[in-house]
């Protein structure tokens, strides 16, 4: 069975049905300023975590839903909505029971049945997800409060694969829809309630503290932990020139700045108002993924062209100039997760190699077909870097046009497969939280199995063989043997190129305080204001 991403016109229709549909909120007396934060995230345009994998969707999710674990800051998954759990003696059955207070939105209670519908959901186009259905035998409520996961056969990484980047939980008949079809009711057991009357797409989006909300006892930590909400009102301001939405940091308009301009530290530095501040200590790395289903990269030597082509080190002054937050990178799994390691990267030259790019094109065929990169401009970095490849690429002979849009209309052209000539793409660029790189298994950007994967869609069954097995691998030294394996395919297949590593900080006035420091995503709870 294939499951395809949504196409632009149809998340157009769904953005569009996500805030024509009758609300259960209505526009509320709006809070004090010192109870709002008014927050810079991106543009959302796809509210659904099981259609896409963009940051600002799972930043919109974690606020809206919930989920049955998190992952602590040390990456170990914590319960979260589930209360206790077991299992059987032969590590076979494992029997989960939701914790007390959980209810929608709506006013209705969280069941079992939405929690299984949504496994099931979630299971179907999550890498994660994907190998524990594999695995599974039966998932299935029990009562109104419990249900259960049969596995074929023990499955220790179970709970990490319900923990990082696991399903959140939906109500029922939302997640009855299928995963190619985006849920935009909005309405989740969270932390936060979406406020549907103040919706402005295109300018805003606005959540109020959900009162109803029974956060855990536990203190904060990571994705788990008490989710306590100590403002009333988030409002994700959607700002896509950067200068502009500096200056409205300075003046106090905004609060926060997820991806302020590099070139700008220097300014936000030396303003006694602001801050800058690492979040994701781990940081991202950046890299371009090339449309494996496509000319002229369905051919492996014009994907194996771009690794020789990219220069690294002129790709992250071109995209943050301020070298005190990167590096270069040559391993698939980063440059510090626990499996980074140097195998197959003999390709890298200080530089980059253009004569050998060039060569390697002409090997594979290339005819002259049209290479369009999907250029986001309202992220500047990503943007630069965007403009530098298509220079590099005219450079030796390529034809390159840019796509211009917001990130979100990126998001949503990035999901089409077809050519070119019919609104389809041929590279983009972006990033990915290090951290997830070392789980593998969850990692959405690793998976090669063709069309049912992530965008781009690489398809190398060696490779995917690895990839599973490394779930039911115990120890480190067996994780870094087979990490090795996989990184002599991918460098062999490259279905992405890696542009560099990047410890960014985001920007914030020094009145916002309480930030929780997690891989790409910025949690709304915990937050306050002076």
């Amino acid at each position: 069975m294939t499951i395809t991403r949504r196409n632009l016109f149809k998340t157009g229709l769904a953005a569009g049905a996500a805030l024509s549909i009758p609300s259960v909120l209505r526009a509320q007396a709006s809070p004090t300023p010192d109870r709002t934060v008014r927050m810079v995230l991106g543009n959302l345009t796809v509210f659904d975590p099981v259609v896409t994998t963009s940051d600002v969707t799972y930043t919109h999710a974690f606020a809206v839903y919930d989920t049955l674990f998190g992952t602590d800051s040390k990456f170990a998954p914590q319960p979260q909505m589930v209360g206790k759990w077991n299992v059987s003696d032969d590590r076979k059955t494992y029997s989960f029971g939701l914790r007390d207070g959980l209810s929608w939105h709506d006013g209705t209670p969280v069941t079992a049945a939405d929690c299984v519908a949504s496994i099931h959901r979630w299971g179907q186009v999550a890498p994660g997800g994907q190998i524990l259905m594999a695995r599974a035998s039966d998932i299935s409520k029990k009562d109104d409060k419990t249900f259960t996961i049969a596995l074929k056969e023990p499955f220790g990484a179970l709970l990490d694969i319900l923990a990082f980047t696991g399903p959140f939980i939906m109500r029922e008949k939302d997640a009855n829809l299928s995963p190619t079809e985006q849920v935009t009711a909005n309405i989740g057991s969270g932390p936060f309630r979406f406020n549907h009357a103040l919706a402005k797409p295109g300018a805003s989006f606005t959540y109020d503290r959900n009162e109803k909300y029974v956060p855990r006892n536990e203190p904060a930590d990571g994705l788990a932990g008490g989710k306590i909400v100590k403002v009333d009102r988030v409002i994700s301001e959607i700002i896509g020139d950067q200068q502009t939405a500096l200056a409205a940091l300075q003046t106090g308009e905004i609060d926060f700045i997820a991806t302020p301009p590099a070139d700008l530290f220097p300014v936000i530095e030396s303003d006694p108002s602001l801050e800058l501040q690492v979040l994701d200590k781990t940081g991202q790395d950046m890299f371009l993924r090339m449309n494996c289903l496509q000319k002229p990269f369905d051919n492996v030597k014009a994907r194996q062209a771009m690794l020789h082509l990219v220069d690294q080190e002129a790709m992250m002054r071109a995209a943050y100039g301020y070298s005190k937050y990167v590096r270069t990178v040559t391993s698939m799994f980063g440059n510090e997760t626990p499996v980074s390691n140097d195998e197959n990267t003999g390709w890298f030259k200080k530089g980059g190699d253009p004569e050998k790019a060039r060569q390697l094109f002409k090997d594979a065929g290339y005819a002259g077909e049209k290479v369009v990169i999907l250029q986001a401009t309202d992220w500047a970095e990503a943007s630069n870097a965007s403009q530098l490849l298509a220079a590099t690429l005219r450079g030796i002979g390529v034809n390159v046009d840019l796509a211009p849009s917001d990130w979100g209309g990126l998001v949503a052209r990035r999901a089409k497969k077809d050519s070119v000539e019919n609104g389809g793409w041929s590279i983009f660029i972006t990033s990915n939280a290090e951290a997830s790189l070392g789980t593998v298994i969850n990692d959405n950007t690793l998976p090669m199995n063709g069309e049912k994967g992530w965008f781009g869609w690489p398809q190398d069954d060696e490779y995917e063989a690895l990839r599973v097995k490394w779930a039911s691998l115990e120890t480190l030294e067996e994780r870094k043997a087979l990490a090795r394996k996989m990184q002599r395919i991918w460098w062999d297949y490259v279905p992405s190129v890696m542009l560099g590593q990047i410890i960014s900080p985001i920007a914030r006035r020094k009145t916002l305080t309480g930030l929780i420091g997690v891989p790409a995503w910025y949690p709304m709870w915990n937050m306050q204001k002076a």
